[in-house]
């Protein structure tokens, strides 16, 4: 008949070694409320202070008390409840009961993070192959960037081979031009040297024509003397002669005229031997004359030789030094358009060893430049991009090879949680299963708790199996046992079970309803022996005859009488 009623629990936090289940609260004892209002409303109080329900499971949690596990707290009718659960549900409840849930999250969290290195190098493999197709894009583009700049590089070696060409032409035309100068001018020195001689040769022969010209104009004057001397000596022949003709006119001469004869006579003898000898000397005169002649005449024709010979040399050596004067101006020319060149030519590099000829590189050139043409979209751009991409794709690979080795290491760390949980639990079952068989026997029947699907952590659960009066055991269920067989099987699985569940507290309420007397005595009493092998806290809510008398046990009946509930303790 109260507006409001309360219910308090004592909660252990005494020191396990040397911490606390509840560290933030440092007393041993923590008193825990609930608070139930006539109109339904409820509260939590903690040490008397108000509480919400997460804030209480919390606390519960560290003290290993999940009020929602119906292992531990199995509220009226969840023993129904309990047999149309799935394998994989009871599974899930006895490993939070027992405390292994650890190991299956151990095992779920391995497999997110599978899931997420699966999902990740889905992603990466994705990336990677889109990262892949635009690399081998950027490579043929990074490919032909390549081609253009050694295209380019070869334009611009042929560039310095041209110019250095130009500079080869230059230099072969200069030293043709000083092979063709000094050429001229050796010809110009014989030509001078010629001259010089042909000087000589004339002033020789102007200087023997004046020596024979002296000889002939001194023999002329030889036979002028000789001739007037011959005509003398021809006159006094003539003139003794005609002495002798007047003489012998007169026949009787004296003696005296004889002698005049004689003597004209020895004077004509002796002027006409005298004039033979002249009229000999003037023939050797007179051929002496003629060669001297013929020899003036010889050298005359040799110094109108010479002089002729001498103007043509001399127009020559006019031609030849015009041509020279020319050659020079040329000369000076193709200087400067070899120093042109040259410094053209440097500009584009050091010089090389020319083969080709200017016409064959430009031809060269032209095709490079068609090449180039084909190419001018290209751009630089393209080599950061290539660059960018391949490390990016490296980096990417390097990723999905960290990420495969991470999945790899998530399925071995898989593998070996795998084979913890199923070890762990196989052998808390395997114990379970002794125990439970031991507790089912007990009724007459047979039973086996096994674990089903280990392989598979979300399709592995607990199965039990149990066969009433001699039948052959099956699942347990809601549609094959009746309602005392599947009670019966529940609270001998939930006794099998309490020596390794870690919660302190545990409860039942109305366990007993549909189970004949004996199996309610047999089940009471082994609860009993079960809560006394451990130190937990067991609380038991039954409506029927109580069968726990003469035990260690605290008894509290609760009677309605009038509509008031009265509550005794029971001594």
């Amino acid at each position: 008949g109260k507006d409001q009623a309360r219910i308090t629990l004592v909660l252990d936090n005494s020191k396990r070694g040397n911490r606390r289940p509840v560290q933030k609260i440092g007393k041993d004892q923590i008193f825990l409320t609930r608070v139930l209002r006539r109109d339904g409303k409820y509260w939590f109080e903690l040490d008397n202070k108000a509480v919400t329900k997460q804030d209480v499971e919390r606390i519960l949690a560290k003290l290993g008390v999940d009020p929602d596990n119906m292992l531990i707290i199995m509220h009226q009718n969840m023993v129904e409840q309990f047999t149309v659960l799935s394998p994989q549900e009871k599974l899930r409840m006895v490993e939070a009961a027992v405390g292994l849930e650890a190991y299956r999250e151990n095992v779920l969290k391995a497999q997110r993070k599978l899931t997420r290195s699966l999902s990740e190098e889905e992603s990466i493999n994705k990336l990677l192959e889109s990262a892949e197709q635009t690399l081998n894009y950027w490579r043929e583009e990074y490919a032909k960037l390549q081609e253009k700049r050694q295209l380019l590089a070869k334009r611009r070696f042929l560039e310095r081979e041209f110019a250095w060409a130009e500079v080869n032409r230059q230099e072969s035309t200069l030293n043709n031009m000083m092979a063709k100068r000094e050429k001229e001018q050796q010809t110009l020195t014989q030509i001078e040297e010629e001259v010089k001689i042909t000087e000589e040769n004339l002033e020789k022969n102007q200087k023997h024509k004046e020596n024979l010209k002296n000889k002939w104009k001194k023999s002329l004057e030889n036979l002028i003397a000789m001739e007037r001397e011959k005509a003398e000596k021809q006159s006094t022949i003539n003139l003794c002669n005609q002495l002798l003709n007047e003489a012998k006119l007169i026949e009787n001469s004296s003696k005296l005229k004889m002698l005049r004869v004689d003597s004209l006579n020895e004077i004509i003898e002796k002027s006409k031997q005298h004039l033979s000898l002249l009229e000999n000397q003037i023939a050797d005169n007179r051929s002496k004359m003629d060669i001297l002649e013929r020899e003036i005449e010889e050298y005359q024709t040799q110094i109108l030789d010479n002089r002729v010979k001498l103007a043509l040399l001399q127009y020559r050596i006019e031609n030849l030094k015009a041509n020279l004067a020319k050659i020079d101006e040329e000369i000076k020319h193709t200087k400067n358009q070899l120093e042109a060149a040259i410094k053209k030519a440097e500009d584009k590099g050091a010089r090389i060893a020319v083969i080709k000829s200017p016409m064959e590189i430009l031809e060269e050139m032209r095709i490079i430049d068609g090449h180039l043409a084909a190419l001018s979209g290209v751009s630089d751009d393209v080599e950061r991009m290539y660059e960018s991409y391949s490390k990016l794709y490296l980096e990417l690979k390097e990723k999905a090879r960290q990420v495969a080795e991470n999945r790899e290491k998530a399925l071995e760390e898989i593998k070996t949680r795998m084979q913890a949980w199923r070890t762990v639990i196989q052998k808390l079952l395997d114990r379970v299963n002794i125990e439970f068989r031991k507790i089912i026997a007990e009724s007459q029947a047979v039973g086996e708790v096994k674990l089903i699907n280990e392989h598979d952590i979300e399709a592995a659960g607990i199965e039990i199996l149990v066969g009433f009066k001699g039948g052959k055991p099956v699942p347990l269920n809601a549609y094959t046992q009746s309602g005392g067989e599947r009670t019966t099987a529940t609270m001998s699985f939930l006794l099998a079970l309490q020596q390794h569940v870690r919660s302190p507290f545990r409860a039942v309420d109305e366990y007993d309803v549909h189970m004949d007397p004996k199996n309610r005595e047999l089940i009471a009493q082994t609860l009993i022996s079960s809560v006394k092998r451990n130190s937990a806290q067991y609380l038991v809510i039954t409506p029927s005859q109580i069968t726990f008398a003469g035990n260690d046990v605290n008894i509290i009946t609760v009677q309605n009488v009038e509509g008031k509930s009265i509550v005794r303790e029971v001594r």
